[in-house]
């Protein structure tokens, strides 16, 4: 029971209060210091909670990181690999195109000297896709090269194609019955003003009348080789220049010490005459 007074009131005012309200009042308090408690301790949990989680997450970002790194990395490598597999093809590429090329030219080299061409198998390069070996592809360039060198500046072939009249060696002399003489070239049977090509590259080193040869053009080759061709009726290239295999170096003629139309040609190496014979085909 308690005791309450009111004021402006002269004697105090007594109140009965029961107890058992008082215990509602205590239980009530109680109750709320129990739930503020309660809910302090969730909030305290869910806090807890969310920093674990944001911990966690940060965890997982790191892993995926470096996870995305490593796929970079891998990715970055593949990538570079077939870069290198891409390049060595396409090397190879670059020198199967080459080394086709250079066939061309031997086969172009060959018929202007009216010698059958050489069949070659052409590499499908669209299709073709198996290692390239780069390194033999390279070595058979530049075996290639020195071959289209040799075939351009080896005297071969038909200065111009017709039948022969003379050969290579020893025969009677036509200038007089009975005796006989050295013949240093092939002659070549022919009509004035048909053309002769030169059946190898090099420098004019002479192109005038030369005595009993008429007027002359001789041809200097690497390997000491040298061709001359003779009883020219025009000559169309002058000293000093340059010539191409199958250039037209003059005309069929019978200057010179000659009983009608025919081309003299010789080859030489080091100066002294070989038989010509032996460079018209392939089969030297």
């Amino acid at each position: 029971m308690g005791i309450f007074t009111q004021k402006n009131q002269t004697q105090p005012r007594v109140v009965q209060v029961k107890a058992k309200h008082f215990n509602s009042i205590k239980l009530a308090i109680a109750a709320g210091i129990i739930m503020v408690m309660v809910l302090m301790t969730a909030v305290f949990r869910l806090n807890r909670q969310v920093a674990e989680q944001s911990n966690e997450n940060l965890r997982l970002h790191s892993q995926i990181a470096a996870l995305q790194s490593e796929v970079d990395k891998s990715t970055e490598d593949a990538m570079l690999a077939n870069s290198e597999k891409e390049g060595n093809r396409s090397k190879a590429v670059g020198y199967i195109e080459s080394i086709q090329s250079k066939l061309k030219s031997i086969n172009t080299y060959l018929s202007k000297r009216g010698l059958r061409s050489i069949s070659f198998k052409t590499v499908n390069l669209s299709t073709n896709k198996e290692k390239s070996d780069t390194k033999m592809y390279s070595e058979f360039n530049a075996y290639l090269d020195r071959l289209v060198n040799n075939i351009a500046y080896m005297p071969m072939g038909y200065p111009r194609l017709s039948s022969f009249t003379s050969f290579f060696g020893y025969r009677s002399n036509p200038f007089d019955f009975g005796g006989g003489e050295f013949h240093p070239g092939l002659d070549f049977k022919g009509r004035k003003g048909e053309p002769v090509k030169c059946t190898a590259s090099g420098s004019v080193i002479y192109a005038a009348k030369a005595g009993g040869y008429g007027n002359c053009v001789r041809i200097k080759h690497p390997n000491g080789l040298e061709t001359w061709y003779g009883h020219l009726s025009k000559i169309n290239v002058r000293e000093g220049q340059r010539v191409t295999v199958g250039d037209v170096i003059g005309k069929v003629g019978s200057t010179g010490r000659s009983t009608g139309p025919h081309l003299h040609y010789e080859i030489r190496k080091n100066g002294r005459p070989v038989n010509p014979k032996g460079y018209l085909s392939l089969n030297m």
